[in-house]
């Protein structure tokens, strides 16, 4: 059985990690390599950086910050944000990124998916999907609809057609980000991660919600995810407290979860 894995996910502003509530009301925490370099000596298994602003303001994604990150961190990175073209993707692996996330131009040029996956293989491309519960409809029959831009800006789009339609395009990974449930620290959106992880045959990233290791524990056993974001739990100064990896870890393998084991 394949472990699932952690992931701690940094939404990056102005080269600082930032946190909000349902993607507005950000408040800074701490340089983004700063966070990153704590993060990865507690062990997390994965990293995943999104320059936030980048799309909406029609922006290259923020070089730097990736140079800086991935200086201090060990494990698969992968950076997403402003990533336009098959040149901004060479970049960002140039600059240190094991794998890309795409959103919002994936959207405006689905293309793009299949350009990345040739040039690089499909295992360097993850659809990030920003996902809100709407009333179904026809036009949106999982009652998921794909927003844009940091959720600015509705599609019309069904969140599962548009996870099939990446795989089917040359996606190696979809992370599925609820809009309504991000910063709730109430827990992921099982309904919609299960619709999709039954949906695709790559693996799924469930986020948005997180709040406790329970969190985590449900949606391992009630989806097909294969990994979890848990970015508040390990630094947001909104949670009553924050959590260790090892801590999350313990838990997880203690509930029969197949999860790589702390290393003392």
């Amino acid at each position: 059985m394949l472990t699932k894995r952690l992931i701690a996910c940094f939404d990056i502003r102005d080269k600082m990690v930032t946190k909000a509530h349902k993607f507005q009301n950000n408040i800074d925490i701490d340089r983004a390599e700063t966070v990153a370099k704590k993060i990865y000596a507690d062990q997390i298994d994965e990293i995943i950086f999104f320059d936030i602003l980048a799309s909406a303001e029609k922006r290259k994604i923020d070089i730097d910050t990736v140079k800086m990150v991935a200086e201090n961190v060990f494990v698969p990175f992968t950076v997403g944000g402003g990533i336009r073209n098959l040149d901004d993707m060479y970049e960002v692996l140039k600059a240190g990124a094991e794998k890309i996330s795409i959103d919002s131009m994936a959207v405006r040029n689905p293309q793009i998916i299949n350009d990345g996956a040739r040039a690089f293989g499909r295992q360097c491309i993850v659809l990030s999907m920003q996902v809100k519960k709407v009333d179904k409809s026809e036009k949106i029959p999982s009652g998921y609809e794909i927003a844009i831009d940091g959720a600015r800006v509705f599609t019309g789009m069904d969140a599962v057609e548009w996870a099939k339609r990446g795989e089917a395009l040359g996606a190696g990974e979809i992370c599925v980000n609820s809009i309504d449930n991000d910063g709730t620290h109430q827990g992921y959106d099982i309904e919609i991660t299960k619709m999709i992880s039954d949906a695709v045959n790559i693996p799924v990233i469930a986020s948005g919600g997180a709040g406790k290791p329970e969190h985590l524990l449900e949606v391992f056993s009630k989806t097909g995810a294969s990994a979890g974001i848990i970015s508040s739990m390990l630094y947001s100064p909104k949670m009553p407290r924050n959590y260790h990896v090892k801590e999350i870890k313990d838990y997880l393998i203690a509930n029969g979860q197949p999860i790589r084991p702390y290393i003392l």
